[in-house]
């Protein structure tokens, strides 16, 4: 199975799909935009794409292409993520000067830059990418902050293993296919949606009133502005589902409420798994 990916191989997507897909064939894409284009063109079979970080919130770019393409959700992952200062071969801490990263990842580990003033922290579009960069540049004052996987791709060493300042930093990631092609789940825990909502008061009372009347657990809700219509709103919500639970019937009474209803699939919920 050909599985697309947002940013280079060895990155925390990287591992999550082959932690998800074990035999599947991994296809970097640079953006959000490229990963869910392969799937919609069939030249992936399906994606991993990062949708929640438990500290930095929501994956925007992802969220804003959701309701524009056609996929099911197969699968979901809560992976740990664990940040590690990686650098060429045989380089000693004590050279290094410049450590490269995503922003997000620099951002998760202010306290080890806090304890080593000497390291400058620089932006880099991708974490795993940085590391490319550093064993292409071969400079012993280089390193970059990454995956244990993106060490594995390029042949780097790993200096220092769980620099993040929280041990409690967990992203979600679903496994997605084009709808039609996923197997309706006999005992799905989970249910993924997106709806719109009329412009007047209670409307969105009324809306989250169909999950509390079937006393389902709203896990998630997130509000996204429409493009082309100024202070509209999509609403994507997560929702448990207890073994007695009608997904149908939750869909069917949001639809004679909402303009526009889209489940994004129903599957099970996962247990955390470590890198």
């Amino acid at each position: 199975m050909r599985i697309a990916i947002q940013g280079e191989l060895g990155s925390f997507s990287h591992e999550a799909a082959l932690t998800m897909v074990p035999k599947g064939i991994v296809a970097p894409c640079r953006t959000a935009a490229d990963v869910l284009r392969e799937l919609d063109c069939s030249e992936v079979e399906a994606a991993v794409v990062p949708v929640e970080n438990s500290l930095a919130g929501s994956v925007i770019d992802f969220y804003d292409l959701f309701f524009e393409h056609e996929f099911v959700i197969e699968r979901e992952l809560q992976m740990r993520i664990r940040h590690n200062l990686i650098a060429a071969p045989g380089t000693r801490l004590e050279t290094v000067r410049h450590v490269l990263s995503h922003p997000v990842a620099l951002a998760q580990c202010k306290e080890f830059f806090a304890a080593h003033p000497r390291f400058k922290a620089t932006s880099f579009y991708d974490t795993a990418g940085s590391v490319q960069h550093v064993m292409r540049e071969q400079k012993s004052e280089l390193a970059a902050i990454a995956s244990r996987q993106a060490a594995v791709e390029y042949g780097g060493e790993i200096l220092l293993a769980g620099i993040e300042d929280h041990a409690e930093s967990f992203t979600r990631f679903w496994l997605i296919r084009r709808r039609g092609s996923v197997p309706t789940e006999a005992a799905p825990s989970k249910l993924s949606l997106v709806f719109s909502l009329e412009n007047r008061p209670g409307a969105l009372l009324e809306a989250l009133g169909v999950f509390a009347a079937r006393q389902l657990n709203l896990t998630k809700i997130e509000s996204r502005p429409i493009t082309g219509k100024p202070w509209e709103y999509m609403f994507y919500a997560d929702v448990t589902l207890p073994p007695s639970a009608d997904p149908d019937a939750v869909i069917e009474m949001l639809q004679k409420i909402c303009p526009v209803v889209k489940e994004l699939g129903r599957y099970s919920a996962s247990n955390y798994a470590s890198n």
